[in-house]
């Protein structure tokens, strides 16, 4: 390999705030990554956790459990769900808080940028949760078709908000695919049939939100609660499926995929689908097979397995490093910078 691996940080540092995520990100991987994210942090870092607000307050809604414990979720974190009031019409949501908060990170992020803390060619990278994530969520299955055009309505003025405050040079945005792909390999009850066909339709409108002149990227993700899968994926093929078909579907380039890879794929059957992928020229490619359990080691064996199937792609971890203990931060940065020449 001629040149080092890029780097691609999905989202969420457990880290005291959006400068130590940004100076973390600098000191141990600088250029190698081209996106840097601010880290989730404070009330943001368990996902779409603080999306409530939009919830609580909306007339036409009412909560009908506080305390639900989803079947397949490995944590305790009890989930509240909420369903229309008798007689709702009109279902309208405020902003959901993602524009502001970038807008927020963003100006951290420039002072350091300009002060030579964060490498010039660097982009901020903002990480969304899709609507279907934040629908299914905090909605019954039952009022979710209803429910799901206003909040995908309130979404796209979300991205609309986003853009204007950040110059689209600087920018790229990252659509967290979750619900989809679990739902996909039947992990998940979603509220429509058809599952991979209406899944990438739903992520194809949500891609063309974002301008032509703004990076937009997509992470397939199996979960991550109590730090663990929803469920088990049994290879690539359901990732590989769900790219192509979003490619060929989206009207603008999808400038990178992330695909999760768990620690435990070490042997070639897991990665042989991904022998079919088809992605179009400009689209980047990353797995997510950096696992600080077994570090460098297990990661190059990762790539060399990946490699008999790819002939290049980045390097990430399968998930958003929220939930991990911080002092591990420091050196989960260090497997990513010796990986990228493995």
């Amino acid at each position: 390999m001629s040149e080092p691996r890029p780097v691609l940080f999905v989202g969420s540092v457990p880290l005291k705030d959006e400068e130590a995520v940004f100076r973390a990100f600098a000191d141990h991987v600088g250029e190698c990554a081209h996106r840097y994210p601010d880290g989730e942090t404070g009330e943001r870092i368990n996902w779409i956790r603080w999306q409530r607000h939009i919830f609580d307050d909306n007339p036409a809604l009412e909560l009908e459990d506080a305390s639900v414990a989803l079947p397949g979720y490995k944590d305790t974190l009890k989930r509240p769900f909420f369903k229309l009031r008798p007689g709702a019409k009109d279902i309208n949501f405020k902003p959901l808080g993602f524009a502001a908060q970038a807008a927020k990170s963003f100006s951290t992020f420039s002072k350091l940028k300009a002060g030579g803390a964060i490498p010039s060619s660097t982009r901020f990278q903002v990480s969304i949760p899709t609507v279907l994530a934040i629908l299914s969520g905090f909605v019954v299955v039952e009022d979710r078709a209803k429910v799901e055009p206003a909040l995908e309505a309130a979404m796209e003025r979300e991205v609309d908000r986003l853009v204007a405050s950040i110059p689209p040079d600087q920018l790229s945005i990252q659509w967290d695919v979750c619900h989809e792909i679990v739902g996909i390999d039947g992990g998940y009850e979603l509220h429509f049939g058809n599952v991979l066909s209406n899944a990438v339709e739903r992520v194809r409108r949500q891609v063309e939100f974002v301008p032509a002149d703004v990076e937009v990227g997509i992470h397939l993700c199996y979960g991550d609660p109590g730090h663990k899968h929803i469920i088990e994926p049994k290879d690539t093929r359901t990732c590989v499926a769900f790219s192509n078909a979003l490619c060929t579907a989206a009207k603008r380039l999808v400038d990178w995929i992330h695909m999760p890879i768990p620690r435990g794929w070490l042997s070639e059957s897991y990665y042989a689908p991904l022998a079919d992928l088809r992605l179009p020229a400009g689209t980047e490619l990353y797995l997510g097979l950096v696992h600080y359990t077994d570090g460098i080691e297990g990661t190059r064996k990762r790539i060399n397995l990946a490699s008999r199937f790819l002939k290049s792609f980045g390097l990430a971890t399968e998930c958003g490093l929220g939930r991990r203990d911080p002092a591990t931060i420091p050196k989960l940065l260090d497997i990513h910078r010796s990986a990228t020449t493995a």
